[in-house]
């Protein structure tokens, strides 16, 4: 593929992929168009209104013919308007609808990519191209592409009533014309860098901000607010400066083409005016012609400042589209299994797992877990503990081996229906904008009062929720800022259970709680678990003594296996970890 093939491809590729988003809308679309093209025609025909006033008016004197033209020039404006008005609420309205499907898309896109992706990504340039790329693209299908349209087919229905009037002045200035175009071209592949830098430092804007706001505590508790804005102010320094430097290519290029054009139409009035005195032209036709001159003028600076826009818009797109080519790290099964019910056996079949190539965090994981039984997973920071229990609901996929529910590979499984089976309590509990109720039952649609309530009390949270004005109703602070930490992991615990699912993962459900509470929420959680398959991740050893299994990791392999006594008989690691934590005090 030559050179200029694979640019010409670059430049029209983001377009293309536009494409389907629009399809739906076509009728409007043809519609649109239609509207576009009578506007543009209305355009057209001024000029050639006003070489009929000289020929056939002024100098023949037709007084008859003066009141036809005047009231033709009215209805032309008038029709010219109503079009206008079509064009452009056709066109935001197919633009608005196109481009909220893009968003829905994109935001889809987002939520099905791997975690292993999205950690690696800052929130907040992900949010800048859900709203401020994709807001980009909208003015681009509502406003830029008709104005495209609409001025292009204008300069060339004028460019062929130049050739109409005088074929030999117009060769003449087509010399000169090419030249502008060239401007144009230079400058927007300038514009396409500059695009993609804007958008860039817009998007690294809104994501230091996120990051801060987002972490607004630690920023007060270290005093940092002066060292966080004078961050944020950097951003924002380097953002105008990208923005100023794209006004000024847009700007120059206005101008080199207007100064081009009024050249020409200089040079095109003293050659016509001495063919108007040679006889070879009327004085009509040459108003004309330079009245049509003088109309490009127009549609030559809007198509510069567009394709100046063009290039900014395909920017977005070119990020907007990066993601929505992302492959799938999860393939989707062709026919997948639908286990209902879902008994709970899990198996682990020489599983190897690594985030980043080389890096293996587990080595060849054997498990077997019964239906009903409660494993706990301990050992050092970083042994796989996590990793292990991420691969149950399939956030991830082993490298190597299998993980299989009921003895079918969790690959070959629906997605939706195998996580509905599962509930999770996080370390690092989040709750959502809404009230208690809903952050209990979130995901379980089904979940009625009664279930809510009892799901509640399981995780001793009711009597707290109950004692609250709204009870229930009442809303959850941002990020559930408005509550201790032993209330967002005690209504994560809820939310776990409302669902009663057949497999519970607890990463170290009771973090959080004081020992107190950790007691009364540890025998409740015994009854939430009778009859579930369990996984706890256990950093605090007293919360799973009473477990069926206890699983020793070290550096991604399960190097002991037993009860408590068991482990503690082996005087291995796990001893040694009770130890450390347990240990009496040194007698004097």
């Amino acid at each position: 593929m030559s050179k200029k093939t694979t640019e010409k491809n670059l430049r029209l590729g983001p377009l293309k992929k536009l494409v389907p988003f629009v399809l739906p809308y076509r009728m409007r679309l043809g519609a649109a168009f239609g509207c576009m093209l009578v506007a543009s025609v209305s355009g057209v025909l001024p000029p050639w209104l006003l070489k009929n006033v000289v020929d056939d008016v002024l100098i023949a004197k037709n007084s008859a013919m003066l009141n036809g033209l005047a009231v033709a020039i009215v209805l032309l404006f008038i029709l010219k308007n109503l079009a206008s008005y079509g064009q452009h609420y056709l066109m935001v309205w197919v633009g608005q609808r196109a481009v909220m499907d893009l968003r829905v898309a994109l935001y889809g896109k987002i939520q099905s990519l791997s975690l292993t992706y999205l950690h690696k990504r800052r929130v907040g340039e992900l949010l800048s191209r859900i709203t401020g790329d994709v807001a980009t693209l909208q003015g681009l299908v509502s406003t830029t592409i008709v104005d495209l349209v609409v001025q292009s087919l204008t300069f060339f229905g004028m460019a062929g009533f130049l050739v109409y009037l005088n074929w030999r002045l117009t060769l003449f200035a087509l010399l000169i014309i090419p030249l502008a175009f060239k401007v144009i071209h230079f400058a927007s592949l300038q514009l396409r860098v500059v695009g993609h830098t804007i958008q860039q430092e817009l998007a690294s804007l809104s994501a230091i901000a996120y990051e801060a706001l987002s972490a607004i505590r630690i920023v007060r508790s270290f005093a940092t607010e002066e060292h966080e804005l004078e961050r944020f102010r950097r951003q924002g320094e380097a953002n105008v400066k990208a923005l100023v430097h794209g006004t000024q290519i847009q700007a120059t290029l206005q101008g080199v083409v207007e100064v081009i054009l009024i050249f020409a139409l200089a040079l095109l009035l003293w050659v016509g005016g001495r063919e108007v005195i040679g006889g070879s032209m009327t004085p009509g036709e040459l108003i004309a012609f330079l009245g049509y001159l003088g109309f490009m003028v127009q549609p030559l600076r809007v198509i510069s400042r567009i394709v100046g826009t063009i290039q900014q818009c395909l920017a977005s797109a070119d990020r907007i589209f990066e993601i929505m080519e992302v492959p799938e790290s999860l393939p989707v099964p062709e026919k997948p299994v639908y286990l209902k019910p879902v008994r709970g056996q899990i198996s682990f079949t020489d599983v190897w797992f690594a985030y980043e190539p080389g890096r293996w965090v587990l080595k060849g994981v054997d498990l077997e877990v019964k239906p009903g039984e409660r494993i706990a997973l301990v050992g050092a920071t970083g042994a796989g503990k996590t990793t292990i229990a991420d691969l149950v609901p399939r956030f991830y996929d082993p490298q190597r081996g299998r993980v299989m529910i009921d003895g079918v590979d969790v690959r070959e499984l629906d997605l939706k229906t195998l996580r509905k089976q599962i509930g999770i309590v996080p370390q690092d509990p989040v709750l959502l904008k809404g009230s208690m109720a809903y952050n209990i039952a979130y995901g379980c649609s089904e979940a009625t009062s009664e279930t809510i309530r009892k799901a509640a009390r399981t995780a001793g949270i009711a009597d707290f929720i109950e004692s609250l004005p709204d009870g229930y109703e009442t809303e959850v602070g941002e990020r559930g800022v408005t509550l201790s930490g032993g209330q967002r992991q005690r209504i994560a615990i809820a939310r776990a259970i409302v669902r009663n699912p057949k497999i519970l993962i607890m990463d170290e459900a009771t973090s959080s709680l004081d020992t107190a509470v950790e007691h009364q929420i540890q025998e409740a959680m015994g009854l939430a678990m009778k009859g579930r398959t369990s996984l706890v991740i256990a950093h605090r050893l007293s919360t799973i003594l009473e477990s069926d299994r206890i699983l020793v990791i070290e550096g991604g392999r399960i190097v002991e296996s037993g009860k408590h006594e068991e482990l503690l008989a082996m005087a291995g690691l796990y001893a040694k970890l009770y130890g450390l934590q347990f240990r009496e005090p040194a007698k004097t």
